[in-house]
């Protein structure tokens, strides 16, 4: 494990059984993810723009949910954490987003095809039917790619692995002395490609997203539809990236009973590692 960038060990959140409790209630734990893209022109009246789109939680980074189809080699569950998890294809816009809109500030997408980022970010769960509670969380996403671990001439670290594995692993909490110096983000991010399905897997093997289809592209290396059993496969691993939210702000909106409504506010101190929590109206 890296150098952490907390002053002091983070603490457990407050709300995170609530938040695994009503995720388990959900029939898909489907998400808003919102990021922010640079202006399309320097003539824009602001730097960026919002964009959109849902996602699927994926499980808490260093928690890998347990899957009896998941033949990936697995770490101890030396470590756990408060930061949820998706995965995405890093040709999409989100990867690239995620970086420009860092203190890095990358200008082109092949700036962001490695590990890195730390974009500003916004989810939002709507956990609906009796439950009736709004979940929303504010912080940074960070993107782990094939790089987090070098081997032969790319052993050496760039600075995108530097900060995703100072700023991710400054949140994980040892949970395990045994065992820990063992714990491989190379591992962890092969157990997230084995925990999606097959035919998932075989999306990341896709033509280009959002290239017109009546343009070339590769087919000896991307066909539609296809299903994907190697879990080293190199053109799907190529393209396959988890993103981890570290959140700062989390809160729940309770509206199962309009006469109890409330919103629970917790912040998170880096300083202490502490989260603090205040009660507000909705």
């Amino acid at each position: 494990m890296a150098s952490t960038s907390s002053t002091s060990t983070p603490q457990p959140a407050p709300w995170k059984a609530q938040f695994l409790d009503h995720l388990s209630k959900m029939d898909s734990p489907e998400f808003v993810f919102s990021s922010l893209t640079p202006a399309p022109n320097k003539d824009s009246p602001v730097d960026y723009l919002p964009r959109a789109r849902y996602c699927i939680y994926r499980g808490l980074w260093a928690e890998l949910p347990e899957n009896k189809h998941n033949d990936a080699e697995r770490n101890e569950r030396c470590f756990e954490s408060e930061m949820p998890t998706f995965t995405t294809d890093v040709r999409m816009n989100k990867t690239f987003e995620v970086f420009a809109s860092s203190s890095g500030h990358a200008k082109e997408r092949e700036q962001a095809q490695g590990s890195g980022g730390g974009g500003p970010c916004e989810a939002v769960w709507w956990i609906k039917g009796d439950t009736m509670v709004q979940w929303r969380m504010q912080g940074e996403a960070f993107v782990v790619g094939p790089d987090i671990e070098g081997e032969g001439e790319q052993s050496k670290e760039s600075s995108g692995v530097r900060t995703v594995k100072s700023e991710l692993g400054g949140r994980m909490r040892v949970v395990k002395e045994d065992g820990k110096d063992g714990w491989s983000w190379k591992r962890e991010l092969r157990g997230h490609f084995g925990n999606i399905s097959p035919g998932m897997r075989g999306s990341f093997k896709n033509p280009p997203p959002g290239l017109p289809v009546d343009k070339p592209y590769d087919e000896s290396k991307n066909q539609i539809g296809q299903k994907v059993g190697d879990l080293d496969d190199e053109v799907a691993r190529e393209n396959f990236r988890v993103v981890v939210i570290k959140p700062e702000m989390v809160e729940s909106v309770d509206l199962s009973d309009p006469t109890k409504a409330r919103r629970q506010q917790y912040r998170y101190d880096e300083s202490s590692g502490k989260w603090s929590h205040i009660e507000t109206w909705p």
